[in-house]
């Protein structure tokens, strides 16, 4: 059981109450800890926001016309935005990022979102490939450099990291956003100190940020303290919270380690980087939507999707429509993102199938022809479905069931096409 969803059980059981006295606050407190326990946030934190909550719940005097229910959810939401943290907000200018973090970090993958973040705001950005030590490093970052569209300097099987500092900068005179990826190690020794200094030195950053996997848990608050010691921080990224049930206590950790977090790292595409909002992601965990990010999500999946927005304007559902609808859900990353956005809670396991059947129905409709596409009825032919299926990698049953799943999405279409309000509401997802 992931965070959100042990917290909004707990919640549930206080809205579920018919009354709210000492027995039922106890229950809810227990749900609570759990929840927040098992996603590794520091116990004794934990024991001070229920006991907080209970004494508020049984010996605080209620403001005038405000349910205990409500009350309490509210002062759960401000405690817990207060334990992971506060909002971060770039500054958008010609910079120098020095990247650190240990090995499993997830550090070279966010260097090159980083990049792609900076870039698609109006700051060229480059990569520089510093980490010296792991095999494979120069060339994994060169690729996401070329993935992500951002520049890219290195000196292939170099040790010397003031050399490789000294080459970008000459190089790269024309970016405005200089990100250096360097090395990492099992944990910070004199060895990775030295070497993170010497870059430091020549490269003379403007800001040191280093990245942090959600899975350490409560640890990332110690390995936070130690690289500012080290180093002076200016900040933090958090990686893998989509894949982590210890990313509370890593986000609580190193806010309490007074070290801010700038940005989460939400998936494995170079898109899944975010600005960090503890208001907006405890929203999330407890089931309250956020549909200001869903929006820019939306936008920005269409965007990268090459769709243009008369595209989206669908008049009639086809193949084709419903193929460019695919592609831009595509790239909005992990469903259960979205479902959080909109405040809805699904099972994890039903999410995963949705996910997978998307990308057998793109499968399936790449293997159809433009004709097929754009007129679904030639798709009676069991001919045409066995010769789609074997092109697409399906069985014939998995493409009829996709005709009829679309079959009946059409169907709907038609219903909500002629529904104006639906078609205001469905207007602000499109691209601005």
């Amino acid at each position: 059981m992931d965070l959100g969803e042990g917290l909004r059980k707990a919640i549930a059981r206080l809205t579920g109450a018919t009354i709210i006295d000492a027995k039922t606050i106890r229950e809810f407190n227990k749900e609570l800890q759990r929840a927040l326990i098992s996603a590794d946030v520091n116990v004794e934190l934990v024991l001070q926001l229920t006991k907080k909550l209970e004494d508020a719940a049984l010996k605080e005097k209620l403001p005038q016309g405000v349910s205990a229910k409500d009350y309490i959810t509210n002062m759960l939401y401000e405690e817990l935005t207060r334990l992971m943290g506060t909002a971060f907000a770039p500054v958008m200018k010609p910079k120098r990022v020095l990247l650190l973090g240990l090995y499993g970090s997830g550090k070279t993958t966010t260097a090159a979102k980083l990049a792609r973040y900076y870039q698609e705001r109006g700051l060229s950005s480059a990569l520089i490939a510093c980490d010296v030590s792991r095999p494979a490093a120069y060339e994994q970052l060169e690729t996401l450099a070329k993935q992500a569209g951002v520049g890219f300097f290195g000196i292939k099987d170099e040790t010397d990291v003031r050399k490789i500092i000294r080459g970008a900068i000459a190089a790269l005179k024309d970016k405005k956003v200089l990100i250096c990826d360097t090395s990492g190690r099992n944990a910070l020794d004199k060895d990775l100190h030295d070497q993170l200094k010497a870059v430091a030195d020549e490269f003379k950053p403007d800001e040191k940020t280093l990245v942090i996997n959600a899975d350490t848990g409560q640890v990332a608050g110690k390995q936070a303290k130690e690289f500012d010691s080290a180093v002076k921080l200016t900040g933090v990224i958090v990686t893998k919270l989509d894949g982590s049930g210890k990313g509370g206590g890593a986000l609580s950790a190193v806010s309490a380690a007074n070290v801010g977090i700038e940005f989460i790292g939400t998936g494995e595409k170079l898109n899944a980087l975010e600005l960090y909002d503890s208001k907006k992601f405890v929203s999330r965990l407890l089931g309250m939507p956020d549909l200001e990010s869903l929006v820019a999500n939306v936008q920005q999946a269409i965007k990268e999707a090459n769709v243009k927005p008369e595209e989206m304007e669908v008049e009639e559902l086809n193949y084709s429509t419903f193929y460019t609808q695919l592609k831009a859900l595509n790239k909005m990353g992990p469903l259960k993102n979205m479902m959080a956005s909109m405040g809805v809670s699904a099972p994890k396991e039903a999410l995963e199938q949705s996910e997978v059947k998307m990308k057998r129905y793109k499968s399936i409709i790449d293997s159809m022809t433009p004709q097929e596409r754009e007129d679904g009825s030639l798709l009676g032919n069991s001919g045409r479905i066995k010769r789609i299926a074997k092109g697409s990698g399906s069985t014939e049953k998995e493409v009829r069931e996709m005709i009829a799943d679309f079959n009946k999405m059409k169907k709907m279409f038609g219903m909500m096409k002629n529904d104006r309000n639906i078609r205001k509401q469905f207007s602000k997802f499109m691209p601005k």
